[in-house]
Parts: structure tokens; sequence; C-alpha cells
């Protein structure tokens, strides 16, 4: 497993809700732990490791040291969103690329843990800014999409350089074409998680 870079298909996908949790899903939200830390990143969604589901994992703090402050969201719905602020956000799917985006300042979050017990969530600051960046993921949505055009624009060079990169790994047979990955997101989407 390894956290996907712009453009690859998962990260445009419309992920599918999780319908039970197994053994191989607790597995795996362990493993984006250990991505997301070693990334030093505080939140990482599964599509960004190219895996069609309703999921991510946070932990504001950023230290593997702090488990307790780990939480996982299976499922998540946004409501009561309120307020607007305005801070910088950056990603792992494209890393050193940062910009300003405009969040709704508090949320309630809902969602399962990894025991299937429901859960909500009343959130500000930076859970609030963390939680609608995941989700978005989820809904195959970039943190630059919700940027000013003219923003937006600045940081155009930074993300064609991904594209570049992403593109001659695929001319050259690094990485597969653009339908071959999305016909394993379909094949895992029918899967699902298994055992």
């Amino acid at each position: 497993m390894q956290i996907v870079h712009y453009p690859h298909p998962s990260l445009r996908w419309k992920s599918r809700p999780v319908s039970r949790v197994s053994g191989a899903l607790r597995r795996t939200v362990q493993e984006m732990f250990e991505l997301m830390y070693e990334a030093k990143g505080i939140g990482l969604a599964a599509n960004q490791v190219a895996l069609p589901f309703r999921f991510f994992v946070i932990n504001i703090s950023g230290d593997p040291d702090l488990a307790d402050e780990e939480l996982v969201f299976l499922n998540p719905e946004l409501s009561a969103q309120s307020g607007s602020t305005e801070g910088e956000e950056g990603c792992l799917s494209v890393p050193q690329v940062y910009g300003q985006v405009k969040r709704f300042e508090k949320i309630t979050v809902e969602a399962y843990d990894l025991d299937g017990r429901g859960f909500s969530m009343d959130l500000d600051e930076l859970p609030a800014r963390v939680v609608q960046h995941e989700t978005d993921h989820l809904d195959g949505v970039m943190f630059f999409d919700r940027m000013s055009e003219t923003d937006r624009q600045g940081l155009e060079p930074q993300i064609d350089e991904f594209v570049t990169v992403f593109r001659h790994q695929q001319s050259t047979g690094e990485s597969p074409s653009d339908e071959e990955l999305a016909e394993q997101l379909s094949a895992l989407e029918r899967d699902g998680f298994g055992g």
C-alpha cells in the first residue's frame, strides 16, 4: 500500500460506503495510520491509497505516540455546517503544495467506528477543517478545487508537474494506464473488504 499522487484516478473516484467491518479493514486502517505518520500527515482518506471506500483516518496531533488521538471515520456524513473560515491546506497526494481554502467554521460529523458503532462529533477549527478535507477526498474533490480562481492559478505549475510525472510513469509502463487503474478500482468495489 502506498499514498498515490495526483492525478491518480482514485483521487477523483466517488467512494462507495463500507458495508461491514472486517479484519482486512482493520489491518488497512492500521497501515494507513503508519503511512500517514511516515508522510508527516494528520489525515488520510482511503482513496489516497487507491481504495474506493468511504472512510478516512485522522490524528490531529500527527504524533504516533498519541494513539488515543487516532480517529477512524467510516461512512462519514457532515451536517450543521456554519460560519466561514479560511486557512492553509496541503495534501499528502500533492506533497509540498499549499493553498488557502475556505471551509465551514463549524460542522457536525456522524460516522461509524471500527466496532461498527455510530458516533457524532461537533467540530470547529483544525479538526473541522481536516474532516471536511478528508470527506471531500471521498467525493473525488481535491483541496485546490475549493480555492479561489486566482489562488488556484498560482498553483497550476506545481499541479501540472504532478500530472507530467504521473503521465511519464504511465508512458514508461512504471504505472498502469488510467483505464487499468479504473478497472482495478471497480474490481475492489465489487469485492469489498474480504475476511
